[in-house]
C-alpha cells in the first residue's frame, strides 16, 4: 500500500514544494492550511500524480482542532505514515518598537502550533504502532538574529522539543526527524537583503523529501554547505552576528 503524508502549511512555500515532491513519488496526501481555498489549485495539479489528495482547513493555533483534523485525515487515508509540522511565519520585529503582537503570533504559530501538531501526531502514531514526525526548524535557530529574535527563538524551541520527543519515543516504532533549512527561495525570505547559499524551492524540497524518506534524525538543508557553516555560525562574536 502506498504511503501517506500530512503536511501543515501546505498552500505555499516549503509546504507546497513538499506536497509536489511527495505527489511525484506516489504518496497519498493530506494538505492543510488556514484557508483551504488556497489549496484548490494545488490539489487539482497533484491529483494526476497522487492516488489521493485531501485538503482540510487547519489553523495550527486553534490547538484543540489539530488532533481532530489529523484523525479525520488518518481515517480517510487509512492511517498516516508521515506528519510534517511545517506551518510557520517569519515576521521581522525588533525589540522595543511596539511589535510584541507580531512576536507573539510568531511564537504561537511556529512553536506552539508545531508542538500541538507533534503532540497529536505522536498520539496517533502510538495507536497505529508506527509513524514518522517531521519538524521543520531553521538555521536561524543556531543564533539570535537581529530583527528575527522571536523567529529564532521559536525555531530553537521547536528543535529542542523535537529532541525531547526523540528521547520519549526511543524504544517505539516512531521516527522523529528535524530538518533545518538554510535559504530556500520562498516568499518567507524574499524580503531579506541577504540570502547566502540560496537554492531553489524545487531543489530544497527535493533534498528535504529525500532526507525524510531516509528517516534521518537531523539534517541541515541542503547539508552542504550548511553543516559546515553552522559550526562557524556558532562561534561568531556578536559584533559580526549583528551584521548578518
Amino acid at each position: 500500500m502506498t504511503k501517506s503524508v500530512l503536511i501543515t502549511g501546505a498552500s505555499r512555500g516549503l509546504g507546497e514544494g513538499l506536497a509536489r515532491q511527495f505527489a511525484a513519488r506516489g504518496y497519498r496526501l493530506a494538505l492543510t492550511a488556514r484557508n483551504p481555498a488556497d489549496l484548490e489549485a494545488l490539489q487539482a495539479d497533484l491529483q494526476a500524480q497522487s492516488p489521493q489528495v485531501l485538503t482540510r482547513a487547519l489553523d495550527v493555533t486553534d490547538y484543540e482542532s489539530v488532533p481532530a483534523v489529523l484523525r479525520e485525515c488518518a481515517e480517510q487515508l487509512g492511517g498516516l505514515d508521515i506528519v510534517i509540522a511545517n506551518a510557520g511565519v517569519a515576521i521581522a520585529a525588533r525589540a522595543g518598537q511596539g511589535k510584541f503582537a507580531d512576536m507573539r503570533s510568531t511564537i504561537d504559530i511556529n512553536l506552539n502550533g508545531g508542538i500541538a501538531t507533534a503532540d497529536a501526531a505522536i498520539e496517533l502514531f502510538r495507536e497505529q504502532g508506527r509513524g514518522q514526525l517531521v519538524g521543520i526548524t531553521s538555521v536561524a535557530a543556531l543564533r539570535g538574529m537581529s530583527g528575527q529574535g522571536a523567529y529564532s527563538a521559536s525555531k530553537a524551541g521547536f528543535g529542542v522539543y523535537l529532541e525531547a520527543l526523540r528521547c520519549e519515543t526511543f524504544k517505539e516504532n516512531i521516527q522523529v526527524t528535524e530538518l533545518a533549512p538554510g535559504y530556500i527561495d520562498t516568499d518567507l525570505n524574499r524580503s531579506l537583503a541577504s540570502r547566502p547559499f540560496l537554492v531553489t524551492a524545487e531543489k530544497g524540497t527535493r533534498v528535504m523529501a529525500d532526507l525524510i524518506e531516509r528517516e534521518v534524525s537531523f539534517r541541515y538543508v541542503p547539508p552542504w554547505p550548511w553543516t559546515l557553516v553552522a559550526q562557524f555560525m556558532k562561534l561568531l562574536p556578536i559584533s559580526m552576528l549583528r551584521k548578518m
